[in-house]
């Protein structure tokens, strides 16, 4: 039945007795024993209530349920219900139940209207296996949509979300961010402000400030998925990939992380920095790969593919592909490597370089070893050999051990400066020490070897380069930015 307003009035159904009262007023109706009420196709269910027909609102008490669709039912002691703007206000002990979600909290407001139902004085929502609460919500019973504000936590049995905004689907059972978020889960962090959850399958898809802190290792970047239940994730753009226990900083623009495999990929303008910050190797490679250990937490090797470059202020280097071992701080270069220490140029078909405490100690050139260092603007001095191993002390080159096929170059000077003769020779084994200045200072032979001291008139420039002699000067990298060079 409408008003003469166009409003539908708050009709009584059914009640076990019915009474008015001229002292409260003439058009108020006392309805008791479980009186039953209908406005505009809800239901209303309570002990006793007030009714006030003049103003179509109506006063419910004890065990209050309103059913305001086959889905949606509203539970508390008290309401008040204003027939005219379709409001009811409801209070202790209000549960809310539509389908798998039910909200509870001392005092709500809904809007039969807008069909949304508001709290602001602390509220619980339970959807499945995830229990929410905030200080203020409003559910749009409608699109099943809820907007939490104020110390927002979410519970689950494999995670908690705390942050002050949230949307949440609870159809979809996804979360949405704004503002600074943190989910705990039982192994990994994550931090953002911006982005999404999906309850249901563990996947996220944060931004701005978006963070995951797994064990040891740390992943920023402009953008971050992870997925709880694979253990993996990737990041976009401005990615840092941080191992604090091996002092291992990975930068680029593309990283994919797989937890349970137990490594990380970084692509696109991909840079490792090893070492601490006075003597830290900067590492440039098209793809760089972290294996660590997933029993131990801690990395244990960095692998480098295709086109790698590396600078330290005492060593560089350049080949196709590059190992590095955590356990024993050992190096090994692949396919066309090149080495720099000082003065000193260095190839092999594999190179493996022996560090520790940031200082080199030894480097092991495995197949046609050939070491050069500029003598002056012309002339080089070169050794060359199947197998050689090169000792360092203060990072400087002191000894080299060469072993099957040996072969030097070497110009002996006065302390002048002025040329003596060049010495060339060769035999299977020789050790070979070098001055302060990466120049050869004397040789031992282990065999007889094959030459002696010429003058320089007797050697001509062609036969002064050993076979193999190429001179890479220009391809060596200057800075940690010349790294990227290819």
């Amino acid at each position: 039945m409408l008003h003469a307003q166009g409003t539908f009035r708050i009709r009584i159904v059914g009640a076990g007795a019915l009474a008015g009262n001229k002292l409260i007023g003439e058009n108020i109706v006392r309805a008791i024993g479980h009186p039953v009420f209908e406005h505009a196709g809800a239901y209303l269910y309570c002990d006793s209530a007030w009714l006030d027909e003049k103003t179509n609102n109506v006063d419910c008490y004890g065990h209050v349920r309103i059913k305001s669709s086959d889905t949606l039912n509203l539970y508390g002691k008290f309401l008040h219900y204003d027939g005219n703007t379709r409001i009811a206000r409801i209070s202790d002990d209000v549960k809310l139940v539509d389908n798998q979600t039910t909200l509870t909290t001392n005092y709500l407001i809904f809007d039969r209207n807008s069909q949304i139902a508001y709290y602001n004085s602390g509220g619980k929502v339970v959807n499945k296996n995830n229990t929410l609460t905030s200080k203020k919500g409003d559910y749009h019973t409608d699109t099943k949509m809820m907007f939490f504000k104020e110390d927002v936590v979410m519970k689950n049995p494999d995670y908690t979300i705390n942050c002050d905004t949230m949307k949440y689907n609870t159809q979809s059972r996804i979360c949405y961010f704004e503002g600074p978020t943190i989910i705990r889960g039982k192994e990994s962090y994550l931090y953002c402000e911006n982005g999404e959850y999906r309850t249901i399958t563990g996947q996220s898809c944060f931004s701005v400030n978006a963070l995951l802190v797994d064990e040891g290792r740390r992943l920023t970047g402009d953008s971050l998925y992870y997925n709880e239940v694979g253990k993996n994730g990737k990041a976009v753009q401005h990615i840092i990939l941080t191992d604090t226990a091996q002092n291992l900083i990975v930068t680029g623009n593309y990283a994919e992380y797989f937890r349970k495999q137990g490594f990380a990929m970084v692509t696109d303008s991909a840079v490792a920095r090893l070492g601490d910050e006075k003597d830290t190797l900067f590492l440039h490679a098209d793809t760089l790969r972290a294996v660590f250990d997933t029993v131990e937490e801690t990395s244990r090797e960095l692998m480098a593919y295709h086109n790698t470059r590396f600078f330290r202020h005492d060593i560089q280097g350049v080949c196709d592909s590059l190992h590095y071992s955590f356990a024993d701080s050992l190096i090994t270069m692949f396919r066309a490597p090149i080495l720099w220490t000082e003065k000193n140029q260095i190839t092999a078909d594999t190179i493996s370089i022996v560090t520790g405490k940031n200082k080199v100690k030894s480097v092991n050139l495995h197949i046609s070893a050939f070491i050069i260092s500029r003598d002056s603007s012309q002339t080089y001095n070169q050794v060359k050999g199947k197998i050689m191993t090169g000792y360092l002390q203060d990072n400087k080159l002191y000894r080299i051990d060469v072993n099957g096929n040996a072969e030097t170059i070497y110009y002996v000077r006065e302390d002048d400066n002025d040329l003596i003769g060049i010495n060339k020779a060769a035999g299977s084994r020789m050790r070979i020490y070098l001055d302060n200045d990466s120049k050869i200072d004397r040789i031992t032979y282990f065999e007889k070897p094959d030459g002696n001291l010429f003058p320089d008139k007797d050697i001509s420039p062609a036969d002064q380069m050993l076979k193999g002699f190429v001179w890479y000067d220009a391809v060596r990298p200057t800075g940690r930015n010349d790294i990227f060079r290819k």
